[in-house]
């Protein structure tokens, strides 16, 4: 983790912040909560010595505390010898705090993982968008499988048999494809974090979408590459920008999300997309386009061919968002050049990914058009109810519909959504606020709510919203907002209490 400036600049609080999780969760006072949370980050070197902390006020808005809890955590810690605090040059880790070379550190603060390392608990988690349970269809094809005769088990590029079925997807989309192009990849993550590894070297140009996927954000952050970030409206990428900018800085890649872009659900037009391919092919940029919500479209019939028809486009996908998370299985589509090199790199981190899971895939395949109706007659309904929900217990926040995908991409009237996801997960509730999104530093007033939940799941979650929001200073009667010591901090500053229903 760099180092945190006194000038305490939105991204290095909200980096802080997110770092921190649910640090509220458990019994006592808040500041030895926040205490307590902040030394694990400097016992485990995630805070090397000498970083400097923002300001009381600055973190405590970020938080949804008053600033005498953030007073009395830093206090706490300086009392043990963890923290040095001198009037005029700030709180920082004191040098002695860890023995350990904190330099080479290297782990994501992105909420949107660190939610899932967090102990199950009464927490909703709309942050992290995937369907909670796996379709029968998965269990049957797990059933069914036999497992291979004479053969080790060890393949770095994945079993033939889904490098095909992949490959004849591509084609019955209208793209050419040989299983010589396919990688197969223990999920779309790792597909993302090869491809940063081949292709990216320290100070590289990576042209991203702002707002986008966070987890490509961290993994082009650990690449120690640059993101030059192009803003997303209601049509997807703006492109004329995105050619600007690969004419100016001949990034070493260019990603995109083309079809229900991650977060705000936009679909590229297909005159864009094919703008923005045959730039991209001119320039000699490669052009990532991440497809793994591609399949989930309400009505097929309203999107475009994937980028991939156009030109030359590595495409990355998986079956997490169709089928279950805990598939882990992604793939590369790509040129089969680039496809070997990734392979050669996989080989080197894991020899190749679980071969039953890929067998398993197999057979879904081979029945994926049920599987993937199902999955959208759920999606479909969610979408209504979420909104339906949002536009009765919440009308002040704002959120257009999407075509597809699972995510709402929601503004709310005033605040930012790093304090108010703070508050929101005291109310038992996780979102995952727009700033984390954002290598252009906007979107500070989104949140990105899914709708994969169970109505009655998305119900209780708009109604933990809802009293988080009035807690805030969203709604009558409620105190001055975050930070100010009067609403959310007079009710749970002391320690355990319910709210609204909700033991935290």
């Amino acid at each position: 983790m760099e180092p945190i400036e006194a000038s305490a600049s939105p991204p290095a609080r909200d980096d802080l912040v997110a770092r921190l999780g649910r640090w509220s969760a458990g019994r006592g006072p808040l500041y030895l909560l926040l205490a307590s949370r902040l030394r694990r980050l400097i016992d485990e070197g995630a805070l090397p010595p000498g970083t400097l902390l923002p300001p009381d006020r600055r973190l405590a808005a970020a938080l949804a505390v008053g600033r005498t809890t953030v007073v009395a955590a830093y206090d706490a810690l300086r009392q043990e010898g963890r923290l040095v605090r001198r009037q005029g040059s700030g709180t920082r880790v004191a040098a002695a705090a860890l023995p350990l070379d904190a330099a080479r550190v290297k782990e994501t603060s992105n909420p949107l993982f660190l939610h899932l390392l967090e102990a199950p608990d009464d927490v909703i988690l709309l942050s992290c968008a995937a369907p909670d349970r796996p379709p029968a269809a998965l269990a049957e094809a797990y059933r069914s499988l036999a497992l291979p005769a004479g053969d080790l088990g060890y393949h770095p590029a994945g079993i033939g048999a889904l490098r095909a079925a992949v490959a004849a997807r591509y084609a019955a989309r209208g793209v050419p494809t040989g299983p010589e192009q396919i990688l197969v990849t223990t999920g779309a993550q790792q597909a993302l974090a090869l491809l940063a590894r081949l292709l990216l070297a320290p100070g590289d140009g990576v042209l991203v979408e702002a707002p986008t996927y966070p987890g490509a954000l961290d993994l082009f952050r650990e690449a120690a590459a640059v993101p030059l970030p192009v803003a997303v409206g209601p049509d997807g990428v703006d492109v004329a920008e995105a050619v600007r900018v690969m004419e100016r800085h001949r990034p070493a890649l260019a990603y995109v999300i083309g079809r229900f872009q991650n977060p705000t659900g936009a679909v590229l037009p297909p005159l864009a997309g094919r703008r923005l391919v045959e730039a991209a092919n001119a320039l000699g940029v490669p052009l990532v386009d991440d497809e793994v919500l591609a399949d989930l479209a309400f009505d097929a019939d309203a999107c475009g061919p994937p980028l991939s028809s156009y030109g030359e486009v590595i495409g990355v996908g998986s079956l997490s968002k169709v089928v279950w998370g805990g598939l882990r299985i992604g793939w590369v589509r790509g040129p089969a050049p680039l496809v070997g090199r990734l392979a050669r790199l996989k080989a080197l981190h894991d020899l190749g990914s679980d071969v039953p899971s890929q067998l398993a895939a197999v057979r879904l395949f081979d029945g994926y058009g049920p599987v993937l109706e199902g999955r959208l007659r759920a999606a479909r309904a969610g979408h209504g109810h979420l909104r339906g929900e949002l536009a009765r217990l919440l009308p002040s926040w704002s959120c257009a519909p999407v075509s597809g995908g699972q995510t709402l991409w929601v503004r709310l009237p005033h605040g930012d959504g790093v304090s108010f996801a703070q508050l929101a997960l005291r109310h038992g509730v996780a979102v995952l606020p727009g700033a984390t999104t954002d290598a252009l530093g906007g979107s500070l007033r989104h949140l990105r709510l899914h709708f994969l939940a169970a109505p009655e799941v998305l119900t209780e979650a708009v109604r933990r919203l809802a009293a988080a929001w009035a807690e805030y200073g969203g709604g009558p009667g409620c105190g001055g907002g975050p930070g100010g010591g009067t609403g959310a901090e007079a009710r749970i500053g002391t320690g355990r209490a319910f709210l609204g229903g909700i033991v935290v």
